[in-house]
């Protein structure tokens, strides 16, 4: 009999039927492909039915796998939010805020004034896209970032709450023919080279905004560069290589170089509350509150007129097209 499913195991089987590639899923869930293989045909014996079809090179849902996904998807969204009510008052949230001058840690200072008796842990992850991963696999709770940059799979199990429209800078040498300008248009930097995360992983959300904006606009991206940790190795880095960054207004100050607004246009980048779907905790409601609050004086969802944002975000944010 099927009684008493492991949410474990229909865990595993939600990511293997949203990823439709075992090792992908494996991944995802932080396991060994051998030890997901084994957990699904467990499940397959529990219910006496075959979940999936299986060849070398593809793996498709089979009609009961099809039959079973959104009843699956719904027991753990239970599961999340019994586990989410039974901690309430003992569990700490973990928040992670990308960077101490960020939006996401704006909002996470705040709501620590205004919610003195919830426990927020904070994290600092370079990225979204790297904490989407941690997100979906519960290592945290909430994060910040553009949500439209991450692949569907992983969007699928996240929800999320536009905070900000953040305005994007560009960080240049003090020295450079531009920087004693008050604002860049983005048609100054035709033939230049911008860094923008390439290289980074857990920042692919970002170097993919990059690439939407700067098409047709004759500015390249850095070469892919391995990850930098650390504001002094950004500092060296970028210095050594004589970089200019694509960065957002809310950025780190950095010796020896000039942030400079980007007009005509205004480009915009979203920034949302990312949260595991069915979470529910006092934490995250304090989070949402002080985003509305500090925003709604510093207008931070206004738009100006013509401004830019890429396509996806458009359609996933409601926003008509440019």
């Amino acid at each position: 009999m099927a009684h008493d499913l492991d949410p474990r195991l229909l865990r595993a089987f939600v990511a293997v039927a949203e990823e439709l590639h075992f090792t992908r899923a494996a991944a995802r869930l932080h396991i060994a492909q051998q030890a997901l293989s084994r957990d699904m045909r467990r499940l397959e014996q529990r219910l006496r039915a075959d979940l999936f079809t299986r060849s070398t090179r593809h793996v498709a849902l089979t009609a009961e796998g099809e039959r079973l996904l959104p009843h699956a998807r719904a027991v753990l969204a239970a599961h999340d939010e019994l586990n989410a009510a039974v901690d309430r008052t003992a569990r700490p949230l973990v928040v992670d805020v990308a960077a101490p001058v960020a939006t996401g840690h704006r909002v996470l200072e705040d709501a620590r004034t205004h919610a003195p008796g919830v426990e927020f842990v904070a994290r600092f992850v370079s990225g979204l896209a790297g904490a989407a991963e941690q997100l979906a696999a519960g290592r945290l709770d909430v994060s910040f970032g553009r949500f439209a940059g991450l692949p569907p799979t992983l969007r699928r199990g996240l929800d999320h709450g536009l905070v900000r429209l953040e305005r994007l800078a560009v960080l240049l040498p003090a020295d450079h023919p531009l920087a004693a300008s008050p604002h860049v248009p983005l048609a100054a930097l035709a033939g230049e080279t911008l860094y923008a995360g390439a290289g980074n992983a857990e920042t692919a959300e970002w170097t993919d905004y990059a690439r939407a904006l700067f098409a047709g606009r004759d500015i390249r991206i850095a070469p892919p560069f391995p990850k930098i940790e650390g504001k002094d190795e950004f500092v060296r880095v970028v210095r050594s290589r004589g970089w200019s960054v694509l960065a957002s207004e809310v950025f780190v100050e950095v010796p020896g170089m000039v942030l400079r607004p980007l007009v005509e246009p205004v480009p915009l980048s979203p920034v949302s509350a990312v949260w595991r779907r069915g979470l529910r905790h006092p934490g995250l409601d304090a989070l949402l509150r002080s985003a509305a609050a500090l925003g709604a004086p510093e207008r931070w969802l206004d738009a100006p007129p013509g401004a830019w944002l890429p396509a996806p975000d458009r359609e996933l944010l409601g926003l008509p097209a440019a």
